[in-house]
């Protein structure tokens, strides 16, 4: 590409006065690069050359464009930015500073630190994040050149090593097209979705490919004769509309098709890969080209969105609906104004103008009035994890309306429930909730809110403040981290005495469930990071600590490649269980103990039947005599189910087992054996064998069966336990 190009498509949009600081920051920049070349083998400067294009295709302002141009000089020249300062000003070198600090962020450390890794790298790539989201909210341009910059890079992947091809995408989907999504500016988010799905999933991008190139002249015969349709109606009521066909992108295919497979559908079902989009002059126009649309064919019910009345958080607005075509073809029309479609393929980046060093507009403010709103509630928050978990779940996830009961709008991530409501409008109205209507019905806390749910809080009239319960993830009360924090604030101003006591009582309920010993109490409280069981136990008592982030970390624990490289094995082992030293060896799972991934485990060389696996604390183990046949094994990297038995204690009802099999069920749980035990109290025993995959599933299992009403008590069968079974009438 040259440097003519871009100032042609610049000079379109740009006063003839602002070319000259994007030429003068295009020869700084080709000095500065002189002589350096990509892994491509092109030229340096094609990549801040094409940065710049991406973003003049956003008809972004002069000084984005010349940050743009000159945003990798400090780091790849060893051009100080007050060098720039100088040259270009305070502006423009605020712009590239910050644009490479956001490059300096490495979100895979982060995840290597939430899998037991270091918690100071954690730490500092959280401080980075909260650098990074200030310098948004204060200039968004930033995010702008980091989305075009990465953009590029995704474009030209194929010259880098497989290893950091995987890593960089794998980075960009998790974070950089979810902020594109995010700031609405579609034509970025699509295709760093493709290029990402393409290299992290080759075989997959190319079968969905294949799919849609197999039926193209099909769909472009019948895209055409229904535009035709649509264009001939149209005219006949008198309306002015462009009628366009509407590509489908490959990745958001997948991830359809893999939502579609789950429900037993397949590619075919697809409703929306034929698509239509209709640009109309007015809003009224969208609603009477919506009815032109009814007329012609039927509407498919539960398959109309208005976002013209309910904008997307990030502006987005159009109205959508599917309708039956010729018979039997559904079709997907979305229907908007041009200033609409505008703002949908650019997003935010539209309403970026500056007159006199202000921003213009209220468009704009509203468009990232949500990244304001972030930094304002995590500046209370007490670490990394926290924070890099509150990115995550508040930032990127999607997004859902539900109104108060006077009408208001309140915005929140998808799979929020009543509490996070709650919280959201008001601290002291989450910590008073007691219950919760959607739509006029009692809901119980942990429903998950749609689209359009109108939700009304009850709470008490005293200082009742919140459950334990609450933040307990696998019983779902709370999913935003707002939500969680200020939760964790209230416990963790009681007293300290208090949440030690509390979080004992929690820690040793979580290991009789999981059957393990108290003595690993000091090991459990090391491997979370804590020096002393007091302030693991604090930490639990206030809710730093879940049950459920204790299970996750034992089955990391045991999830690691084995230190012992075994012996020229002639094929790799797709055993549950590595033998340490010994080359591929037959083991099987010992049915006195049954481990499960995350117990403690040895193996014991059996005469005929290859390797016995026992849990360490097993009684057969531990008073094995020939202690020469016990050997050191650990967990290999498969997703192989073990056989865990399970005793629950419950009050006899009416659908109690439907209630418990639904539950498990839900978790992709098997259950290949029950016994029942009604004793004399009311009561009945259960024992369930369940086909688990490691501890962190069994401890979310456990915590669900737990919530079933009337249930009292819930835990592993301990190994050498006898099960009474006696009919159940």
């Amino acid at each position: 590409m040259v440097f003519s190009q871009l100032i042609d498509k610049v000079r379109e949009y740009l006063p003839t006065a602002k070319l000259a600081i994007v030429e003068d920051a295009y020869s700084f920049a080709s000095r500065a690069h002189e002589g350096q070349t990509r892994k491509s083998g092109d030229a340096y400067i094609e990549h801040p050359l094409q940065t710049a294009m991406i973003l003049a295709g956003l008809e972004l302002d002069a000084s984005a464009l010349a940050a743009a141009l000159l945003h990798d000089v400090p780091e790849n020249c060893g051009i100080p930015t007050s060098e720039i300062e100088v040259e270009f000003g305070s502006e423009i070198a605020k712009l590239v500073d910050a644009t490479t600090k956001l490059g300096k962020i490495s979100w895979q450390a982060s995840e290597e630190a939430a899998r037991g890794g270091s918690p100071s790298t954690d730490e500092g790539q959280a401080e980075n994040l909260r650098k990074m989201l200030v310098a948004m909210a204060e200039d968004l341009r930033v995010v702008f050149i980091k989305l075009a910059d990465r953009l590029h890079n995704m474009r030209t992947l194929d010259a880098l090593s497989p290893e950091k091809q995987q890593a960089i995408a794998g980075e960009t989907l998790e974070i950089y097209a979810p902020l594109a999504h995010r700031l609405g500016i579609w034509e970025l988010k699509w295709e760093l979705e493709d290029l990402c799905f393409r290299c992290l999933d080759p075989e997959g991008y190319h079968r969905i490919a294949g799919l849609i190139a197999d039926k193209r002249a099909h769909r472009e015969s019948f895209i055409a004769e229904v535009t035709g349709e649509l264009n001939s109606e149209f005219e006949r009521v008198g309306l002015q509309a462009g009628v366009f066909g509407r590509p489908k992108h490959i990745y958001s295919i997948h991830r359809k098709m893999e939502r579609y497979a789950a429900m037993g559908k397949d590619f075919d079902d697809i409703h929306d890969l034929l698509a239509l989009r209709v640009l109309v002059n007015s809003v009224p126009d969208c609603y009477s080209a919506l009815g032109s649309v009814h007329t012609l064919w039927r509407p498919l019910p539960d398959q109309f969105n208005d976002y013209i009345a309910n904008p997307k958080l990030n502006g987005y607005q159009s109205l959508h609906t599917t309708v039956m075509c010729q018979g039997t073809t559904p079709l997907e029309v979305q229907i908007r104004t041009r200033e609409m479609h505008h703002i949908a393929e650019y997003g935010v980046a539209v309403h970026w103008r500056y007159k006199d060093g202000d921003k213009t507009g209220t468009s704009f403010e509203e468009g990232v009035g949500w990244l304001r709103q972030l930094i304002e509630w995590h500046r209370e928050l007490r670490g990394a994890e926290e924070f890099l978990e509150s990115v995550r779940t508040d930032v990127f996830a999607d997004q859902v309306f539900v109104y108060t009961p006077k009408g208001e709008i309140k915005d929140l991530p998808r799979g929020s429930t009543p509490l996070d409501f709650a919280y959201r409008i008001h601290t002291d109205l989450g910590h008073r909730c007691i219950g919760a209507k959607v739509n006029g019905r009692l809901v119980p806390l942990n429903y998950e809110l749609n689209n359009g749910d109108v939700v009304q809080v009850m709470s008490s009239k005293g200082d009742r403040g919140p459950s334990r319960d609450w933040l307990n993830s696998n019983l779902g009360f709370v999913k935003t981290s707002h939500a969680r924090e200020k939760i964790r604030q209230w416990f963790k101003k009681r007293e300290r005495t208090e949440n030690v006591e509390r979080g004992r009582e929690l820690l040793e309920k979580l290991m009789r469930q999981l059957g393990i010993k108290f003595s690993e109490r000091e090991n459990i409280a090391e491997l979370l990071g804590y020096d002393t069981l007091d302030e693991f136990h604090n930490a639990i008592g206030y809710g730093g600590v879940t049950s459920h982030q204790i299970a996750l970390k034992l089955t990391a624990a045991h999830e690691e490649e084995p230190k012992v490289v075994a012996a020229a094995a002639p094929k790799q082992s797709t055993a549950a269980v590595k033998v340490l030293g010994a080359g591929d060896m037959l083991t099987h799972l010992a049915q006195c103990c049954n481990p499960v991934l995350g117990d403690s485990i040895i193996g014991y060389v059996t005469r005929s039947r290859g390797v016995t696996v026992h849990r360490q604390d097993c009684h057969s183990a531990i008073h094995e005599e020939e202690t020469e046949r016990l050997i050191p094994v650990e967990w290999g990297r498969t997703n192989v189910s073990c056989p865990v038995k399970v005793r629950v204690d419950a009050w006899d009802r009416v659908g109690l087992m439907r209630d418990i099999t639904t539950l498990v069920a839900e978790e992709k749980v098997s259950i290949v054996a029950v016994n029942l035990v009604n004793n004399e109290d009311r009561t009945v025993s259960m024992f369930l064998t369940l086909e688990i995959g490691d501890l962190a599933q069994l401890s979310r299992v456990l915590a669900r069966i737990e919530g079933i009403r009337g249930a009292i008590s819930v835990a592993r069968v301990a190994e050498g336990a006898t099960v009474k079974t006696t009919p159940s009438g």
